[in-house]
């Protein structure tokens, strides 16, 4: 479990860094041109994140509630992580899909060795 564990919270943490870095840096052009879309796309992203880095640290404090939480979790990320690719892609950003393959085989192993 510790392998799903410390995934999670760096993964969570990864999350709330890349988007902070983005918006700091003004990198977030949907900003001005889709604010509401991008905002709800961020709030779940944010969720995500969040769920991670909670039950990534309950996983690790052995707490009965956070193998529910971090299944949840991982739910959400695999999502976040199929749909994502794409706006990358879209602009011919190909590298990422490597990060974001690595993100779900990660996620799978974790999920399997949790389970």
């Amino acid at each position: 479990m510790k392998f799903a564990a410390i995934y999670s919270v760096v993964v969570g943490f990864g999350m709330l860094a890349q988007w902070a870095m983005s918006y700091l840096s003004k990198k977030i052009p949907e900003l001005k041109t889709e604010p509401i879309r991008i905002w709800f796309h961020i709030a779940a992203e944010m969720v995500t994140a969040i769920s991670l880095l909670i039950s990534g640290i309950g996983l690790l404090a052995s707490s009965a509630w956070a193998l529910p939480l971090f299944l949840i979790a991982v739910g959400m990320l695999f999502y976040t992580s199929i749909v994502s690719p794409g706006y990358f892609a879209q602009q011919g950003e190909w590298y990422w899909l490597v990060m974001f393959s690595a993100i779900i085989v990660m996620a799978i192993i974790s999920v399997i060795l949790v389970l």
